[in-house]
Protein backbone atom coordinates (compact mmCIF):
# COMPACT_ATOMS: atom_id res chain seq x y z
CA UNK A 1 0.00 0.00 0.00
CA UNK A 2 1.44 3.80 -1.04
CA UNK A 3 0.23 6.75 1.43
CA UNK A 4 -2.92 8.07 1.57
CA UNK A 5 -5.87 5.72 0.51
CA UNK A 6 -3.84 3.82 -2.51
CA UNK A 7 -5.01 0.16 -2.48
CA UNK A 8 -4.48 -2.41 -4.68
CA UNK A 9 -6.54 -5.56 -4.41
CA UNK A 10 -5.64 -8.48 -5.68
CA UNK A 11 -8.64 -11.51 -6.76
CA UNK A 12 -9.70 -13.27 -3.91
CA UNK A 13 -10.61 -17.04 -3.69
CA UNK A 14 -13.97 -16.77 -1.49
CA UNK A 15 -13.10 -20.71 -0.83
CA UNK A 16 -9.58 -19.66 0.22
CA UNK A 17 -11.62 -17.18 2.45
CA UNK A 18 -13.79 -19.47 4.37
CA UNK A 19 -11.12 -22.27 5.15
CA UNK A 20 -8.25 -20.33 6.17
CA UNK A 21 -8.02 -20.15 9.95
CA UNK A 22 -7.21 -16.30 10.69
CA UNK A 23 -10.51 -15.54 8.82
CA UNK A 24 -12.68 -18.19 11.09
CA UNK A 25 -11.16 -16.12 14.46
CA UNK A 26 -11.68 -12.80 12.69
CA UNK A 27 -12.17 -10.57 15.28
CA UNK A 28 -15.90 -8.36 14.29
CA UNK A 29 -13.81 -4.90 14.41
CA UNK A 30 -10.80 -5.73 12.22
CA UNK A 31 -12.08 -5.08 9.12
CA UNK A 32 -12.72 -1.28 10.27
CA UNK A 33 -9.19 -1.00 10.92
CA UNK A 34 -8.08 -1.22 6.62
CA UNK A 35 -8.61 1.62 3.97
CA UNK A 36 -10.72 -0.21 1.97
CA UNK A 37 -13.54 1.15 4.57
CA UNK A 38 -12.37 4.65 4.67
CA UNK A 39 -12.77 4.52 0.79
CA UNK A 40 -16.59 3.27 1.20
CA UNK A 41 -17.03 6.75 3.33
CA UNK A 42 -15.50 8.91 0.45
CA UNK A 43 -17.57 6.86 -1.98
CA UNK A 44 -21.13 7.21 0.09
CA UNK A 45 -20.50 10.65 0.82
CA UNK A 46 -19.84 11.81 -3.07
CA UNK A 47 -22.48 9.72 -4.17
CA UNK A 48 -24.96 11.07 -1.91
CA UNK A 49 -24.18 14.90 -2.10
CA UNK A 50 -25.45 15.70 -5.35
CA UNK A 51 -28.70 13.45 -5.07
CA UNK A 52 -29.66 15.74 -2.33
CA UNK A 53 -29.31 18.34 -4.15
CA UNK A 54 -31.53 17.72 -6.37
CA UNK A 55 -33.82 16.23 -4.22
CA UNK A 56 -33.55 18.20 -0.64
CA UNK A 57 -32.16 21.76 -1.86
CA UNK A 58 -33.74 22.07 -5.32
CA UNK A 59 -37.29 22.07 -4.33
CA UNK A 60 -36.86 24.33 -1.05
CA UNK A 61 -35.34 26.61 -3.33
CA UNK A 62 -37.94 26.92 -5.93
CA UNK A 63 -40.44 26.84 -3.33
CA UNK A 64 -39.03 29.44 -1.86
CA UNK A 65 -39.14 31.35 -5.10
CA UNK A 66 -42.52 31.14 -5.69
CA UNK A 67 -42.70 28.05 -7.88
CA UNK A 68 -45.71 26.04 -7.54
CA UNK A 69 -46.04 23.01 -6.46
CA UNK A 70 -47.29 20.99 -9.74
CA UNK A 71 -44.05 22.63 -11.50
CA UNK A 72 -41.88 21.54 -8.61
CA UNK A 73 -43.12 18.06 -8.53
CA UNK A 74 -42.27 18.22 -12.31
CA UNK A 75 -38.97 18.25 -11.27
CA UNK A 76 -38.55 14.55 -10.61
CA UNK A 77 -38.07 14.11 -13.73
CA UNK A 78 -35.31 15.52 -14.21
CA UNK A 79 -34.11 12.38 -12.10
CA UNK A 80 -34.48 9.90 -15.60
CA UNK A 81 -31.00 9.48 -15.28
CA UNK A 82 -30.50 7.72 -12.45
CA UNK A 83 -33.41 5.46 -14.23
CA UNK A 84 -31.84 4.44 -17.11
CA UNK A 85 -28.10 4.63 -15.86
CA UNK A 86 -27.91 0.91 -16.43
CA UNK A 87 -28.17 1.87 -20.62
CA UNK A 88 -24.22 3.42 -20.52
CA UNK A 89 -23.33 1.17 -17.53
CA UNK A 90 -21.96 -0.59 -19.85
CA UNK A 91 -19.46 1.38 -21.54
CA UNK A 92 -17.71 2.09 -18.26
CA UNK A 93 -17.12 -1.71 -18.15
CA UNK A 94 -15.65 -1.84 -22.14
CA UNK A 95 -13.99 1.20 -22.62
CA UNK A 96 -11.45 3.21 -20.44
CA UNK A 97 -11.12 7.13 -21.33
CA UNK A 98 -7.78 8.54 -22.30
CA UNK A 99 -7.61 10.19 -18.85
CA UNK A 100 -8.15 6.91 -17.14
CA UNK A 101 -5.02 5.39 -18.62
CA UNK A 102 -3.17 8.28 -17.30
CA UNK A 103 -4.24 7.20 -14.36
CA UNK A 104 -3.68 3.99 -14.22
CA UNK A 105 -7.26 2.21 -15.09
CA UNK A 106 -10.91 3.15 -16.81
CA UNK A 107 -12.61 3.32 -13.24
CA UNK A 108 -10.84 6.22 -11.94
CA UNK A 109 -10.60 8.10 -15.64
CA UNK A 110 -14.19 8.12 -15.64
CA UNK A 111 -15.01 8.87 -11.94
CA UNK A 112 -12.88 11.99 -12.18
CA UNK A 113 -14.53 13.47 -15.18
CA UNK A 114 -17.87 12.84 -13.88
CA UNK A 115 -16.84 14.44 -10.65
CA UNK A 116 -15.24 17.53 -12.39
CA UNK A 117 -19.17 18.05 -14.44
CA UNK A 118 -20.76 18.07 -11.21
CA UNK A 119 -18.37 20.42 -9.64
CA UNK A 120 -18.63 22.70 -12.25
CA UNK A 121 -22.41 22.09 -13.00
CA UNK A 122 -23.39 22.54 -9.42
CA UNK A 123 -22.85 26.00 -9.04
CA UNK A 124 -24.52 27.21 -12.32
CA UNK A 125 -27.63 26.16 -10.58
CA UNK A 126 -27.97 29.21 -8.42
CA UNK A 127 -26.84 32.24 -10.94
CA UNK A 128 -30.28 31.44 -12.70
CA UNK A 129 -34.14 33.17 -11.37
CA UNK A 130 -36.69 30.02 -10.90
CA UNK A 131 -39.24 32.21 -12.08
CA UNK A 132 -37.61 33.24 -15.41
CA UNK A 133 -35.19 30.89 -16.03
CA UNK A 134 -37.24 27.71 -15.11
CA UNK A 135 -36.52 25.62 -18.26
CA UNK A 136 -33.04 26.78 -18.05
CA UNK A 137 -32.63 25.06 -14.33
CA UNK A 138 -34.38 22.05 -15.14
CA UNK A 139 -31.51 21.59 -18.35
CA UNK A 140 -28.91 22.00 -16.21
CA UNK A 141 -30.47 19.70 -13.54
CA UNK A 142 -31.03 17.14 -15.64
CA UNK A 143 -27.17 17.26 -16.78
CA UNK A 144 -26.01 17.44 -12.78
CA UNK A 145 -28.78 14.01 -12.58
CA UNK A 146 -26.52 12.62 -15.45
CA UNK A 147 -23.27 13.33 -13.61
CA UNK A 148 -24.42 12.12 -10.66
CA UNK A 149 -26.42 8.17 -12.48
CA UNK A 150 -22.65 7.99 -14.14
CA UNK A 151 -20.32 8.17 -10.76
CA UNK A 152 -22.65 6.14 -8.66
CA UNK A 153 -22.27 3.25 -11.80
CA UNK A 154 -18.71 3.68 -11.35
CA UNK A 155 -18.06 3.67 -7.86
CA UNK A 156 -20.54 1.27 -7.35
CA UNK A 157 -18.14 -1.07 -9.99
CA UNK A 158 -15.38 0.16 -8.04
CA UNK A 159 -16.66 -0.42 -4.44
CA UNK A 160 -17.26 -3.98 -5.71
CA UNK A 161 -13.40 -4.36 -7.27
CA UNK A 162 -11.93 -3.67 -4.07
CA UNK A 163 -13.67 -5.45 -1.58
CA UNK A 164 -12.91 -8.71 -0.56
CA UNK A 165 -16.42 -11.05 -0.48
CA UNK A 166 -16.02 -11.43 3.54
CA UNK A 167 -16.00 -7.05 3.43
CA UNK A 168 -18.58 -6.81 1.11
CA UNK A 169 -21.83 -6.43 3.63
CA UNK A 170 -19.67 -4.18 5.65
CA UNK A 171 -18.28 -2.09 3.30
CA UNK A 172 -21.89 -1.43 1.46
CA UNK A 173 -23.26 -0.74 4.81
CA UNK A 174 -20.65 1.98 5.49
CA UNK A 175 -21.02 3.31 1.84
CA UNK A 176 -25.19 3.76 2.45
CA UNK A 177 -24.68 5.47 5.83
CA UNK A 178 -21.88 7.95 4.73
CA UNK A 179 -24.45 8.41 1.66
CA UNK A 180 -27.18 9.32 4.07
CA UNK A 181 -25.07 11.88 6.09
CA UNK A 182 -24.13 13.49 3.01
CA UNK A 183 -27.87 14.37 3.34
CA UNK A 184 -27.07 16.80 5.76
CA UNK A 185 -25.25 19.14 3.20
CA UNK A 186 -28.04 20.10 0.85
CA UNK A 187 -30.78 19.19 3.73
CA UNK A 188 -29.72 20.94 6.23
CA UNK A 189 -26.30 23.17 6.50
CA UNK A 190 -27.37 24.26 3.24
CA UNK A 191 -30.86 25.43 4.31
CA UNK A 192 -29.61 27.43 7.06
CA UNK A 193 -27.14 29.14 4.88
CA UNK A 194 -30.02 30.26 2.30
CA UNK A 195 -31.40 32.18 5.17
CA UNK A 196 -27.90 34.24 5.31
CA UNK A 197 -27.26 34.79 2.34
CA UNK A 198 -27.88 35.23 -1.69
CA UNK A 199 -28.31 31.49 -3.30
CA UNK A 200 -25.57 31.86 -6.15
CA UNK A 201 -23.45 31.54 -2.94
CA UNK A 202 -25.19 28.59 -1.09
CA UNK A 203 -25.18 26.34 -4.90
CA UNK A 204 -21.41 27.40 -4.89
CA UNK A 205 -20.58 26.44 -1.00
CA UNK A 206 -22.22 23.16 -1.06
CA UNK A 207 -20.48 21.75 -4.92
CA UNK A 208 -17.12 22.38 -2.90
CA UNK A 209 -18.27 19.30 -0.71
CA UNK A 210 -17.63 17.21 -3.95
CA UNK A 211 -13.65 18.49 -3.17
CA UNK A 212 -13.23 15.20 -1.03
CA UNK A 213 -14.29 12.74 -3.48
CA UNK A 214 -12.32 14.29 -6.37
CA UNK A 215 -9.34 13.86 -4.02
CA UNK A 216 -10.27 10.29 -3.05
CA UNK A 217 -10.19 9.55 -6.67
CA UNK A 218 -7.19 11.34 -7.59
CA UNK A 219 -5.21 9.24 -4.35
CA UNK A 220 -6.55 5.97 -4.76
CA UNK A 221 -5.45 3.07 -7.40
CA UNK A 222 -7.26 1.04 -9.74
CA UNK A 223 -8.50 -2.21 -8.31
CA UNK A 224 -7.03 -5.69 -10.50
CA UNK A 225 -9.15 -6.96 -12.26
CA UNK A 226 -11.22 -9.66 -10.91
CA UNK A 227 -12.94 -11.05 -14.00
CA UNK A 228 -11.14 -9.04 -16.96
CA UNK A 229 -13.07 -6.38 -18.96
CA UNK A 230 -15.55 -7.62 -21.75
CA UNK A 231 -14.09 -8.36 -25.16
CA UNK A 232 -16.76 -6.31 -26.80
CA UNK A 233 -18.99 -3.93 -26.41
CA UNK A 234 -22.25 -6.24 -27.29
CA UNK A 235 -21.02 -8.83 -24.49
CA UNK A 236 -21.01 -6.34 -22.24
CA UNK A 237 -24.09 -5.13 -22.92
CA UNK A 238 -25.92 -8.48 -23.80
CA UNK A 239 -24.68 -10.88 -21.46
CA UNK A 240 -25.56 -9.96 -18.51
CA UNK A 241 -29.10 -9.50 -19.28
CA UNK A 242 -28.85 -13.10 -20.43
CA UNK A 243 -27.24 -14.25 -17.59
CA UNK A 244 -29.80 -12.82 -15.17
CA UNK A 245 -32.95 -14.08 -17.66
CA UNK A 246 -31.57 -17.53 -17.85
CA UNK A 247 -30.86 -17.63 -14.48
CA UNK A 248 -34.37 -16.87 -13.00
CA UNK A 249 -36.62 -17.68 -15.94
CA UNK A 250 -38.46 -14.97 -17.77
CA UNK A 251 -41.74 -14.69 -15.67
CA UNK A 252 -39.64 -14.99 -12.34
CA UNK A 253 -37.72 -12.33 -13.64
CA UNK A 254 -40.12 -10.19 -14.76
CA UNK A 255 -41.67 -10.99 -11.30
CA UNK A 256 -38.47 -9.52 -9.51
CA UNK A 257 -38.38 -6.87 -11.08
CA UNK A 258 -42.09 -5.78 -10.43
CA UNK A 259 -41.07 -6.36 -6.95
CA UNK A 260 -38.23 -3.79 -6.88
CA UNK A 261 -40.34 -1.01 -8.71
CA UNK A 262 -42.50 -1.54 -6.27
CA UNK A 263 -41.45 -1.85 -2.56
CA UNK A 264 -40.52 1.80 -1.97
CA UNK A 265 -43.21 3.12 -4.33
CA UNK A 266 -45.88 4.10 -1.47
CA UNK A 267 -42.38 5.33 0.49
CA UNK A 268 -40.50 7.35 -2.27
CA UNK A 269 -43.76 9.03 -3.05
CA UNK A 270 -44.55 10.46 0.86
CA UNK A 271 -41.16 12.09 0.75
CA UNK A 272 -40.92 13.21 -2.89
CA UNK A 273 -42.33 16.79 -1.91
CA UNK A 274 -41.17 16.61 1.99
CA UNK A 275 -39.23 20.27 1.94
CA UNK A 276 -42.75 21.79 0.19
CA UNK A 277 -44.99 19.71 2.37
CA UNK A 278 -42.51 21.35 5.82
CA UNK A 279 -42.85 24.65 4.72
CA UNK A 280 -46.28 24.62 3.83
CA UNK A 281 -46.73 23.65 7.49
CA UNK A 282 -45.78 26.92 8.32
CA UNK A 283 -42.31 25.56 9.53
CA UNK A 284 -39.15 28.01 8.28
CA UNK A 285 -35.95 26.68 6.66
CA UNK A 286 -33.83 26.58 9.56
CA UNK A 287 -36.21 24.92 11.42
CA UNK A 288 -36.02 22.28 8.93
CA UNK A 289 -32.48 22.22 8.44
CA UNK A 290 -31.87 21.80 12.16
CA UNK A 291 -34.88 19.53 13.01
CA UNK A 292 -36.41 17.84 10.14
CA UNK A 293 -33.35 16.89 8.20
CA UNK A 294 -31.76 15.60 11.58
CA UNK A 295 -34.39 14.14 12.52
CA UNK A 296 -34.52 11.65 9.58
CA UNK A 297 -30.82 11.21 9.29
CA UNK A 298 -30.32 9.80 12.75
CA UNK A 299 -32.80 6.95 12.69
CA UNK A 300 -32.24 6.12 9.11
CA UNK A 301 -28.46 5.48 10.31
CA UNK A 302 -29.57 3.86 13.50
CA UNK A 303 -32.45 1.51 11.47
CA UNK A 304 -30.35 0.47 9.06
CA UNK A 305 -27.12 -0.95 11.57
CA UNK A 306 -30.12 -2.98 12.97
CA UNK A 307 -31.64 -3.88 10.63
CA UNK A 308 -28.18 -5.34 9.57
CA UNK A 309 -27.84 -7.03 12.92
CA UNK A 310 -31.60 -8.34 12.60
CA UNK A 311 -31.07 -9.88 9.38
CA UNK A 312 -28.52 -11.80 10.12
CA UNK A 313 -31.09 -13.65 12.31
CA UNK A 314 -34.25 -13.74 10.63
CA UNK A 315 -32.73 -13.92 7.34
CA UNK A 316 -33.50 -11.28 4.24
CA UNK A 317 -37.00 -12.65 3.12
CA UNK A 318 -38.71 -12.30 6.78
CA UNK A 319 -36.73 -8.88 7.02
CA UNK A 320 -38.41 -7.57 3.69
CA UNK A 321 -41.85 -8.56 5.52
CA UNK A 322 -41.31 -6.99 8.68
CA UNK A 323 -39.19 -3.96 8.10
CA UNK A 324 -41.76 -3.27 4.91
CA UNK A 325 -44.28 -3.45 7.16
CA UNK A 326 -42.89 -0.67 9.46
CA UNK A 327 -41.87 1.42 6.70
CA UNK A 328 -45.16 1.47 5.09
CA UNK A 329 -47.18 2.09 7.88
CA UNK A 330 -44.61 5.24 9.26
CA UNK A 331 -46.11 6.50 5.74
CA UNK A 332 -49.01 7.28 7.89
CA UNK A 333 -47.19 9.81 10.84
CA UNK A 334 -46.98 12.27 7.69
CA UNK A 335 -50.80 11.96 7.47
CA UNK A 336 -51.56 12.65 11.02
CA UNK A 337 -48.55 15.53 10.67
CA UNK A 338 -50.59 17.25 8.23
CA UNK A 339 -52.94 17.51 10.52
CA UNK A 340 -51.44 18.43 13.97
CA UNK A 341 -50.21 21.37 12.61
CA UNK A 342 -46.95 23.73 13.26
CA UNK A 343 -45.35 21.79 16.46
CA UNK A 344 -41.76 20.94 16.64
CA UNK A 345 -41.89 17.99 18.58
CA UNK A 346 -44.22 16.08 16.31
CA UNK A 347 -42.20 17.12 13.32
CA UNK A 348 -39.59 15.50 14.41
CA UNK A 349 -40.92 12.59 15.94
CA UNK A 350 -42.91 11.73 12.74
CA UNK A 351 -40.10 12.24 10.94
CA UNK A 352 -38.04 9.95 13.42
CA UNK A 353 -40.31 6.97 13.03
CA UNK A 354 -40.70 7.12 9.35
CA UNK A 355 -37.11 7.37 8.99
CA UNK A 356 -35.89 4.36 11.65
CA UNK A 357 -38.65 2.36 9.21
CA UNK A 358 -36.85 3.24 6.10
CA UNK A 359 -33.61 2.66 6.52
CA UNK A 360 -35.42 -0.81 8.28
CA UNK A 361 -36.22 -1.20 4.40
CA UNK A 362 -33.39 0.12 2.68
CA UNK A 363 -31.26 -2.34 4.65
CA UNK A 364 -33.13 -5.75 3.53
CA UNK A 365 -33.87 -3.94 0.02
CA UNK A 366 -30.44 -3.43 -0.86
CA UNK A 367 -29.27 -6.92 0.61
CA UNK A 368 -32.15 -8.38 -1.52
CA UNK A 369 -31.05 -6.98 -4.42
CA UNK A 370 -27.23 -7.79 -3.74
CA UNK A 371 -28.04 -11.19 -3.64
CA UNK A 372 -29.95 -11.29 -6.86
CA UNK A 373 -27.11 -9.58 -8.77
CA UNK A 374 -24.12 -12.08 -10.12
CA UNK A 375 -20.57 -10.77 -9.28
CA UNK A 376 -19.40 -11.50 -12.92
CA UNK A 377 -22.13 -8.72 -13.89
CA UNK A 378 -22.04 -6.31 -11.08
CA UNK A 379 -21.78 -3.02 -12.64
CA UNK A 380 -24.50 -3.97 -15.44
CA UNK A 381 -26.58 -5.65 -13.48
CA UNK A 382 -26.62 -3.85 -10.12
CA UNK A 383 -27.86 -0.60 -12.28
CA UNK A 384 -30.25 -2.20 -13.65
CA UNK A 385 -31.67 -3.22 -10.43
CA UNK A 386 -31.00 0.42 -8.86
CA UNK A 387 -32.56 2.20 -11.92
CA UNK A 388 -35.44 0.45 -11.74
CA UNK A 389 -35.55 1.05 -7.77
CA UNK A 390 -35.21 4.68 -8.95
CA UNK A 391 -37.83 5.24 -11.24
CA UNK A 392 -40.43 5.82 -8.30
CA UNK A 393 -38.22 8.77 -7.46
CA UNK A 394 -38.35 10.35 -11.21
CA UNK A 395 -41.56 9.34 -13.07
CA UNK A 396 -43.80 8.70 -10.37
CA UNK A 397 -42.95 11.64 -8.01
CA UNK A 398 -43.96 13.89 -11.35
CA UNK A 399 -47.24 13.41 -10.54
CA UNK A 400 -47.02 14.16 -6.64
CA UNK A 401 -47.79 18.14 -6.96
CA UNK A 402 -50.79 17.47 -9.01
CA UNK A 403 -51.86 14.60 -6.29
CA UNK A 404 -51.22 17.14 -3.25
CA UNK A 405 -53.20 20.11 -5.32
CA UNK A 406 -56.09 17.27 -6.05
CA UNK A 407 -56.15 15.43 -2.48
CA UNK A 408 -54.76 18.19 -0.06
CA UNK A 409 -51.60 16.83 1.99
CA UNK A 410 -53.33 14.01 4.25
CA UNK A 411 -55.46 12.34 1.70
CA UNK A 412 -52.01 12.12 -0.22
CA UNK A 413 -50.32 10.26 2.28
CA UNK A 414 -53.25 7.89 3.02
CA UNK A 415 -53.03 7.14 -0.96
CA UNK A 416 -49.08 6.89 -0.46
CA UNK A 417 -49.81 4.22 2.20
CA UNK A 418 -52.34 2.33 -0.24
CA UNK A 419 -50.06 2.25 -3.07
CA UNK A 420 -47.25 0.61 -0.49
CA UNK A 421 -49.78 -2.23 -0.39
CA UNK A 422 -48.89 -4.47 -3.92
CA UNK A 423 -44.84 -4.48 -3.61
CA UNK A 424 -45.76 -5.81 0.03
CA UNK A 425 -47.87 -8.57 -1.94
CA UNK A 426 -45.68 -9.18 -4.16
CA UNK A 427 -43.11 -10.63 -1.58
CA UNK A 428 -45.48 -13.89 -1.64
CA UNK A 429 -43.55 -14.95 -4.97
CA UNK A 430 -40.34 -13.40 -4.61
CA UNK A 431 -39.70 -13.58 -1.05
CA UNK A 432 -41.73 -16.31 0.74
CA UNK A 433 -42.40 -16.13 4.50
CA UNK A 434 -41.09 -19.69 4.96
CA UNK A 435 -38.02 -19.73 2.97
CA UNK A 436 -34.87 -17.88 3.02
Amino acid sequence: MKAGFSVIVEPMNINQIKTTPHFSKLHFLTPLMNKRMLICIFTGFSSGLPLYILVSLLPAWLRSEGVDLKAIGLFALIQLPFTWKFIWAPLFDRYALPLGQKLGGRRRGWLLVMQLGLIVTLPLLGIFHPQLDIWTIAYFSTLVAFFSASQDVVLDAYRREILPDHELGLGNTIHVNAYKIAGLVPGSLSLILADHLPWDSVFSITALFMLPGIVMTLLVQEPALMNGTPKTLRAAVVEPFQEFIGRRGVKSALTILAFIFLYKLGDSMATALATPFYLDMGFSKTEIGLIAKNAGLWPSVIGGILGGIWMMKIGINRALWIFGAIQMIAILGFAWLAGAGHSLFWLGAVIGLEAFGVGLGTAAFVAYIAHTTNPLYTATQFSLFTSLAAVPRTVANSATGYLVEYFGWQQFFIFCFIIAIPGMLLLLKVAPWSQD
